[in-house]
């Protein structure tokens, strides 16, 4: 029962984080944010997308799920990084 319960936990990760990912790809748009920016927070969205639709407890999948997850991570932390560089503070 463990290895299910892995299983699902992430694949409810890699949906977690992919939200994230999109969200902030969606605001970086609106916001005009710098190019880089934009295509990394996409290019990890893609990636995550892809990964969500596959069985991530083997194969290529299950491979690539732990660095994706830490490149959506990171990218939603450049992102906040980059907005709160831009928010004027009171």
């Amino acid at each position: 029962m463990r290895k299910d319960e892995d299983h699902i936990d992430k694949q409810t990760e890699v949906r977690h984080v992919l939200r994230r990912v999109k969200t902030a790809l969606e605001l970086a748009i609106v916001a005009r944010a710098p190019t880089e920016l934009l295509n990394r927070l996409g290019r990890v969205s893609g990636l995550l997308d892809a990964v969500s639709q596959l069985p991530v407890a083997e194969g290529p999948a299950q491979a690539m799920t732990g660095e994706l997850i830490a490149d959506g991570m990171a990218a939603v932390v450049a992102w906040e990084k980059w907005q709160q560089g831009r928010t004027p503070t009171a």
